[in-house]
């Protein structure tokens, strides 16, 4: 174990950051002409968002750009991670572009170059367009070739003041929780539709590669997985088999094509006629080489053959608001488990990471959230750890700059190191920001 200060521990040409994504942010949900997104119809049914609340305001960051660009330049970062609605950019997600909407963007992107901020973007976070919903979404084998369109399109505006980047955010949580357990956007419930929206996103991401490659795209590319290390509860070899199953189900299934070339055969033989269909040469594609994986990481998992959750709160065991373990070990091991299993593994940024917290404790107009704080610390020290260990981690992005609307949640859950007052819009740093824009400072001296 490094005995070296925290800061100390990372080199000069690491990639600090803060994260956030367009529909949890934006608001502005019909300015401007921007299209309708899946998110914006889910928000519309009874009791699916937990405080009834929608996006059409969410943080206001469309009009208040200047603003937010500056707060994130307070903190010190290099880097800021955010996505672009498809919908605001090309409202049917075919056809005519929204020259409003990508301007937007443009000056997104100019404004973190002028303060000497990279631009990492991410082309899907979650908000597809509504109009390609109505033809089977990412089941439908065109929407791939639609997404390819929407890249191109973007890299052509964009891409020469990009840093990087990302095809799809976490295509589990598209899949898993949007097509199969219909809790997100589009709230689909069934398996085999996810198994080949699963097998979509990946194809459609390794044809976007090929896609920006041959446009000659300046950018690092990539994806980001929301990726946990799953542990049997006990060392009965049952759980050590539920537990590799549970592997296999929720993280090989994405490494294992990328870094691969093929899907975990203990999961295919699990789903047997759900089975996404798979075409001749698809795999090729999707295992085009990227630049870069990102690594989305909250907590661990844990698993016994019973089936039953394993619930840590009732354990004792630290949680986050959300119910997750506090578990920064996981990160170390998580890092490290991928580095071992694929050698063709690209260098890793951690794209996500961070803790909702109640915010309950304002001290002169300051809020303490000293648990959030303690979270970001001992998770970068986990970082740290992998890096010793040889792991390749180029970057840290904090999940998330600002509260925001919390997908299911709604507005429920706080995971910014930024405070928001929803009913005035007033940004207010928390402690952990400053904690972070000290670290920050520590680090570049």
């Amino acid at each position: 174990m490094s005995k070296l200060p925290l800061h100390h521990r990372f080199p000069k040409d690491f990639v600090w950051g803060v994260a956030t994504s367009s529909f949890q942010i934006e608001g502005a949900a019909h300015a401007d002409g921007k299209g309708e997104s899946i998110w914006d119809r889910f928000c519309r049914q009874p009791g699916v968002i937990a405080d009834a609340s929608n996006g059409d305001v969410a943080c206001d960051h469309y009009n208040r750009l200047e603003e937010d660009l500056d707060l994130i330049a307070s903190l010190g970062v290099n880097a800021y991670r955010f996505s672009i609605a498809w919908p605001r950019a090309q409202p049917l997600g075919e056809g005519a572009w929204n020259p409003k909407g990508l301007a937007f963007y443009e000056r997104l992107v100019d404004g973190l170059l002028l303060r000497g901020i990279r631009a990492y973007a991410t082309l899907n976070h979650w908000d597809l367009p509504q109009a390609l919903q109505d033809k089977g979404g990412w089941e439908n084998r065109d929407t791939v070739h639609r997404f390819v369109d929407y890249a191109r399109h973007v890299n052509a505006a964009l891409g020469d003041r990009c840093a990087a980047i990302t095809t799809h955010n976490e295509p589990w949580v598209v899949a898993v929780l949007g097509n199969e357990q219909g809790v997100f956007a589009p709230g689909i419930r069934n398996r085999k539709t996810m198994l080949q929206v699963s097998h979509h996103l990946l194809l459609s991401h390794g044809l976007a590669v090929q896609a920006l490659r041959a446009d000659g795209a300046r950018s690092q590319l990539g994806i980001v997985l929301n990726l946990a290390p799953q542990m049997p509860a006990t060392a009965m070899p049952a759980d050590v088999k539920a537990a590799h199953q549970v592997d296999a189900r929720n993280r090989r299934w994405y490494t294992d094509p990328l870094f691969k070339g093929l899907y975990p055969e203990e999961v295919l033989e699990e789903v047997g006629a759900d089975a996404p269909k798979v075409e001749p040469g698809d795999m090729a594609v999707i295992q085009t080489p990227m630049d870069y994986l990102g690594i989305n990481y909250y907590s661990r998992g844990v698993v016994s053959a019973d089936g039953k959750d394993w619930d840590a709160k009732s354990r004792g065991l630290p949680v986050s608001e959300m119910g997750w373990e506090i578990y920064p070990e996981g990160l170390r091991d998580l890092l490290c488990l991928l580095h071992n299993d694929y050698p063709n593994l690209p260098p890793m940024h951690v794209t996500e990471n961070g803790g909702a917290f109640p915010d309950a404790k304002w001290v002169d107009g300051r809020i303490e959230d000293l648990d959030r704080l303690d979270y970001l610390q001992t998770h970068i020290t986990a970082v740290a750890d992998a890096m010793d260990q040889g792991v390749k981690v180029v970057g840290y992005m904090v999940w998330s700059l600002m509260d925001n609307f919390e997908w299911s949640s709604g507005y429920l859950k706080r995971f910014g190191i930024v405070h928001i007052d929803y009913d005035t819009q007033k940004r207010t740093p928390k402690a952990s920001a400053h904690w972070y824009r000290d670290f920050l400072a520590y680090w570049k001296r």
